[in-house]
């Protein structure tokens, strides 16, 4: 039936309906290739942003350890309240905090959530838990990373455990009698002990929001894709016009006049100067009406002379 029906349309139908195929095929094969390379940009974006912050925490928490805490670690067992600016969990969480003071960062998360931690404000939840789970039962994983949902949308996170691998960080985790006498005061006896050394109590976690960003590459491949069907909606038409001129209208001339010559009228004239295809096609036309001219006269002489003969 489909076959019966094509077969029935006109060819400038047909090129169009072909025409239109080929564009619509070009257009499904363009969204798919520009609808994967703005998700992996995205990706990219966002994964630079985690990456570039969690270095940066961590190079706060290596500031603190390394020259701040030296320099107030005698001072602990003398104050009579706790000097918090001497972890280095306090550090990177403050100078985060501070950063996300900025609009544009107001959204942007950081934790280093711990399983039993000094500070009660940095418990893991169930989700960190997993986390610490996971890096702890896999010691070669250095990172992990992916996406999910929280109250203000999805976010990216990268995780990476912390390690204690210097006895001196025992010191305010490992018992009660061996932590400095302000950090009893502040946070009591239960929080943070029992801690040993290579033991993995924290995950230290960057979460950037990703909602925005690929917000922004659907916009731009809706954008994109709008100018591309455009063009192609120009193209389309352009090459229609192009080909109802150069071809559609010069076959119907030859029809037309071909029409003509069936119906006795011989002085028409294909008259086709191109020699292309179509102007081939008109010659044969012109040569086969001569043919038709010199077989139309043949049979005149012989009617008259029959004619004469029977006479």
């Amino acid at each position: 039936m489909l076959n019966n029906l094509l077969k029935n349309l006109k060819i400038g139908i047909k090129f169009n309906l072909l025409l239109l195929l080929v564009f619509l095929i070009s257009i499904s094969m363009s969204s798919v290739a520009l609808s994967n390379v703005l998700q992996q940009k995205a990706q990219d974006e966002v994964t630079s942003q985690a990456r570039i912050l969690i270095q940066t925490m961590s190079a706060v928490r290596n500031y603190t350890q390394t020259r701040v805490n030296p320099l107030l670690a005698s001072r602990l067992e003398t104050e009579p309240a706790f000097i918090a600016e001497t972890v280095p969990a306090f550090s990177a969480t403050e100078v985060f905090e501070t950063l996300r003071k900025n609009k544009e960062y107001r959204n942007y998360l950081y934790r280093e959530a711990t399983l039993n931690p000094t500070n009660i404000r940095n418990r893991a939840d169930d989700f960190e838990e997993k986390i610490i789970a996971r890096f702890r039962k896999e010691r070669d994983t250095k990172q992990l990373s992916g996406f999910r949902t929280q109250d203000q949308g999805k976010v990216f996170y990268i995780a990476r455990p912390l390690t204690i691998t210097q006895v001196d960080c025992l010191r305010c985790h490992s018992t009660p009698d061996r932590a400095p006498k302000s950090q009893l005061t502040t946070y009591g006896k239960d929080n943070g002990m029992g801690w040993g050394l290579h033991q993995i109590n924290t995950a230290q976690i960057i979460s950037v929001p990703a909602q925005d960003v690929f917000a922004n590459a659907h916009q731009t491949f809706s954008l994109v894709m709008i100018m591309l069907s455009a063009i192609f909606a120009f193209i389309f038409i352009l090459t229609n016009l192009l080909i109802k001129k150069a071809i559609i209208q010069r076959i119907k001339r030859i029809s037309k006049i071909a029409q003509q010559v069936s119906n006795g009228e011989m002085s028409a004239n294909f008259e086709e100067t191109s020699k292309d295809e179509i102007g081939g096609l008109s010659a044969a036309f012109d040569r086969m009406k001569s043919s038709l001219e010199i077989a139309i006269s043949l049979l005149k002489e012989q009617k008259e002379v029959h004619g004469k003969t029977i006479n």
